[in-house]
């Protein structure tokens, strides 16, 4: 989001502001607010808190691992906004999102789920019905083919889904060292290394 406020208005609290459905360009103009993470979710605004250090050292070293192994055609980012529907306006960070390299080297200020071809999101304890249940519907309806779901609770673990016929279907539990499906590609990631001080080395 990028901010069009001063003085007052800046410190205005997102959580206060606005008071109907958002548009796009509503969105476009909410002020930063780097204490919370914020969505939109059909036009209303989703806030809370920052997730807690092993959440974001996870998130930070995964986008590094897969961008590692992609082919060129495609690269990863961390936190990036992705449109996932205007109308109603529905707007989420994923932990990780992977689309076309051409289309990250235009440098724009959020991604569309159309050109999203996998999304990871990082279980917290204040995120899992919604990473399970209501963002595993949006993606699968905005039409992303991979889709997996990473939980940091001993033994880290992950699921993978892939989209078949519109649905998710899951491609199996893995724990230790995965060895996952992309496109084709198979992307390796030692799950116990994302929060602890022994990183993988890609």
């Amino acid at each position: 989001m990028t901010s069009s406020y001063c003085g007052e208005e800046k410190a205005m609290s997102v959580m206060e502001w606005p008071h109907h459905l958002l548009s796009l360009e509503d969105w476009i103009d909410l002020p930063e607010t780097p204490e919370y993470q914020v969505e939109a979710v059909e036009g209303v605004l989703v806030v809370a808190p920052r997730p807690m250090p092993f959440h974001q050292w996870a998130v930070t070293r995964l986008g590094y691992l897969i961008n590692e192994q992609l082919p060129e055609e495609y690269c990863a980012l961390s936190e990036v906004e992705m449109v996932v529907a205007e109308a109603p306006l529905t707007v989420r960070v994923p932990d990780v999102i992977v689309g076309p390299t051409a289309v990250v080297e235009t440098n724009p200020a959020r991604l569309n789920a159309a050109d999203a071809r996998l999304v990871v999101e990082v279980l917290s304890e204040g995120t899992r019905r919604t990473d399970q249940v209501t963002k595993f519907s949006e993606y699968a309806e905005a039409g992303i083919e991979y889709y997996w779901i990473v939980d940091l609770a001993r033994p880290a673990s992950v699921i993978a889904y892939r989209l078949v016929d519109e649905d998710y279907e899951s491609l199996g539990e893995q724990s230790g060292v995965a060895e996952l499906d992309f496109d084709g590609d198979v992307l390796t990631i030692d799950l116990d290394a994302l929060t602890t001080r022994r990183a993988q080395r890609p």
